[in-house]
């Protein structure tokens, strides 16, 4: 990645101030969002479908991605494109900072998948899952924080939402962020990095459908038309019995969505000689699975590699 032109520097102390945007310490209420702040009285009514974030290759912001001192502790953002991939909880901010410009100078947006870090470069990409549900959002990273010990992000408002937390205010999640290079390598394949988008909606977002909680559920057969060409394969449900027992990854309303997700995880756990992942419709869901195992036990082992390989911890299936 080619960084921006360097900026004249800016005074650390600035610096400190301008990157604390989320770092309020007023508090927050049930670890959730910060004193003052919370949801708008009138948010949206497509929260559903507001889309990820698409992954693109963007130069670096000068004076953001430097060490930085905020609290008396000192961050090193890195820009190296090294691996990152963390387990931890993830908070949200919303309308105490709306409009307000975050840490490269744009203007925070609650409504867009958005959020911010203490290290990640700016501006990049996450993938953030919920420990909680298994939902997955794509996300831009545009600012920092939080600056708390016990949070490793803060989501925008529409972020955490999509990912269920905007009720409890924070959840376990594993953020892994999206290199430039994983980012290169699909777009040269023509995979999406994320959701791809659907038709506009009434508010002129192009909305994605986020995946449903993967849980364990009888499937009922139903016709499907014919995949397209180098398309994610998609099966029948069947009876369940010996060597048809799978691991449940998500369930979503579109097929790309499906689609993007066995790619992803046929691409990580390939080498690992795990089954590989396949798409499957069931009534208005294309449910994503891994298997077959020869039997329940050895779907319940392979569960921790998947859950570390993916950041998606899975649920037992029968086919």
């Amino acid at each position: 990645m080619t960084l921006s032109r360097p900026l004249q520097l800016i005074p650390m102390l600035l610096l400190a101030i301008a990157v604390a945007g989320c770092s309020s310490t007023g508090g927050r209420k049930k670890g959730g969002y910060y004193k003052d702040d919370g949801p708008d009285a009138n948010p949206p009514a497509n929260l559903d479908q507001v889309p990820d974030a698409v992954p693109k290759v963007e130069p670096y912001a000068s004076g953001a991605n430097r060490p930085y001192v905020v609290f008396g502790q000192r961050y090193v953002p890195d820009t190296s494109g090294q691996p990152y991939k963390k387990r931890g909880t993830a908070s949200w901010y919303g309308k105490k900072f709306h409009g307000n410009s975050t840490s490269i100078g744009e203007a925070y947006d609650m409504y867009s998948m958005t959020a911010a870090h203490t290290t990640l470069p700016l501006p990049s990409y996450a993938r953030v899952t919920s420990l909680v549900n298994g939902k997955t959002v794509v996300v831009r990273v545009n600012d920092r924080g939080p600056f708390h010990s016990d949070r490793i992000m803060d989501l925008s408002y529409v972020a955490a939402y999509k990912l269920g937390i905007i009720g409890p205010g924070s959840g376990q999640v594993v953020v892994e962020a999206i290199p430039p290079d994983e980012i290169r390598r699909l777009a040269s394949q023509g995979a999406p990095a994320a959701a791809p988008p659907e038709p506009a909606s009434a508010t002129g977002s192009a909305p994605v459908s986020a995946p449903v909680a993967a849980v364990p559920v009888a499937l009922t057969a139903e016709p499907l038309p014919a995949p397209a060409p180098g398309s994610a394969p998609v099966r029948q449900s069947a009876a369940g019995g010996p060597g048809n027992v799978y691991l449940q990854v998500g369930a979503f309303s579109q097929p790309a969505n499906a689609q993007s997700l066995v790619s992803r995880i046929n691409t990580q756990l390939g080498a690992e000689g795990a089954p590989p992942a396949s798409m499957e419709q069931s009534n208005s869901l294309y449910r994503v699975k891994i298997g077959p195992y020869p039997d329940r036990q050895s779907a319940l082992n392979a569960v921790p590699l998947v859950s570390d390989r993916i950041g998606i911890l899975p649920s037992i299936a029968a086919q």
